[in-house]
This record gives structure tokens, sequence and C-alpha cells, in this order.
């Protein structure tokens, strides 16, 4: 029964979630008594509902960015024609944890202009770091047996690599991933500084107008979809996992 608890406890998360974003109106009571008198309980500068899966769609973006140019360095620099190239590729993916998003967001606008594609360049910066680690440490640790029973049986390079490194890695690739979306799920607020479309509107127009329902309300939500996210690319973690035998 304890076992079934969390499950449970992300069930009614995600109702609880979906049922505040079709109508938050209904959870206006809740919320009253944290804004002073006849000021908005409810965000009312916008749909809930539309920010939310803009915000989602500006993180999916990043992240499938991050995730296909972060695999393809790991791959280049576990190859023997590119494994002189290691150094340089750190170098390259650390660059967004060097510079904070918002140094990211000040540089960025002067040459795309203001909205989502700062916000991309941003996020796709910030998550490049676990994905690429995380691919690396994974095709550098491949069972030896595994991999010398693919040469023995007459593998190519590029067979080797697409029937037999990646769907090894998967699992550890797949954790990469899962800690550049939680990452750029809170970090995407900060886009709605340069006229993205996020959650961070809510929470800045909470901000400007000392109103802490409109405060909780965004925070809230990205708090609740991290931990939906997580829990659930952790699940298809551990399903690959259990499928390539690893421990």
């Amino acid at each position: 029964m304890r076992a079934w608890v969390p499950t449970i406890l992300r069930g009614l998360l995600l109702v609880v979630l979906i049922a505040f974003l079709v109508s938050p109106d209904n959870f206006e009571p809740l919320l009253k008594p944290l804004v002073q008198p006849n000021a908005p309980a409810i965000y009312n500068q916008g749909s809930l509902l539309s920010l939310t899966l803009l915000h989602l769609r500006t993180v999916f973006i990043a992240t499938l960015a991050a995730t296909i140019i972060a695999v393809l360095l790991a791959i280049l620099v576990t190859r023997p024609f590119g494994a002189e190239f290691l150094a340089l590729s750190r170098s390259l993916v650390n660059i967004g944890q060097t510079f904070p998003p918002v140094a990211v967001l000040a540089l960025a606008v002067p040459a795309v202009g203001f909205g989502e594609k700062p916000t991309l360049i941003a996020l796709f910066l910030y998550g490049l770091l676990p994905i690429f680690e995380n691919t690396l440490t994974a095709l550098t640790n491949l069972p030896r047996s595994v991999m010398e029973a693919a040469r023995g049986s007459g593998m190519t390079p590029f067979q080797r690599l697409i029937q037999v490194e990646l769907p090894l890695s998967l699992p550890i690739i797949v954790a990469g991933v899962r800690l550049s979306v939680v990452i750029s799920l809170a970090t995407a607020t900060i886009g709605s500084t340069v006229a993205a479309k996020t959650l961070g509107e809510v929470i800045i127009a909470g901000l400007q107008s000392n109103n802490l329902a409109f405060v909780l309300q965004g925070g809230l939500i990205v708090g609740a979809l991290a931990v939906l996210i997580y829990d659930g690319l952790s699940a298809v973690e551990s399903m690959l996992t259990r499928r390539t035998g690893s421990a």
C-alpha cells in the first residue's frame, strides 16, 4: 500500500494542476486571503493555460536542441577521430554554466531581439552540460564484454553505435535530459523579462503589483510541472534501465 502513495499523490497533483489551469476561478476563495482588498486573486492579464503551454513549448524546443547537440558532441569525442576535441567540447557546453541566464539574455537581445528567441538561446546553453556529461559517461563506461561481442560479430563502428552503444546509454542520457528539463523549467521564467510568453509573466505581475497570489500561482505551477515531468522522466529512465539490464 505504501508503495502506491507517491503515485497517488502525483496523480492528485496532476488533477489539481489541470483543474486549476482550466478553471482557475474555482480556486479564488483559497487565494483571496493573500491579496489586498479589491485586488484580483486570480491572474487576469492573460490565460494561465496558454502561458503554461507556451512555457512548456519553449522548454521543449530548447531541450530538444540541447539534447541533439550534446549527444552528437559526446559521440564525436568518444570516437578515435574526435577524441582531441574533448577539451574544446567541454568548454563549449560549460558556457551556459559560466554565464548566468540573465547575462545570456542581455547579450542575445541585441542580436535576435525581444521575445522567445533570446530565451531559447539561454535555455539551450544552460541545458547542454548535464546531457553532454551523462552521454559522455554512458558511452565511455559500456560493458567491455558487450563491446567485444559486437566487434566479434562483425558489426561496423556505425552499427555498434546505433544498435549497441546508444541503446545501452539511453537510461543515463535520459537522466541528463531530466536534469536539463527541470533546470530549464525554472530558468524559463526569466524569459518574461525580455517579453517571452512564459509563466514568469505571472510572477513579474505579482511582484509589480505586490500581489502575493499572482507570485504564488506562477511559482506553484512551475513547481508542479517540474515535479511531474521529473517523475515522468524518472519512470522512463527506470523502464529503459530494466530493458537494457543495466544496474
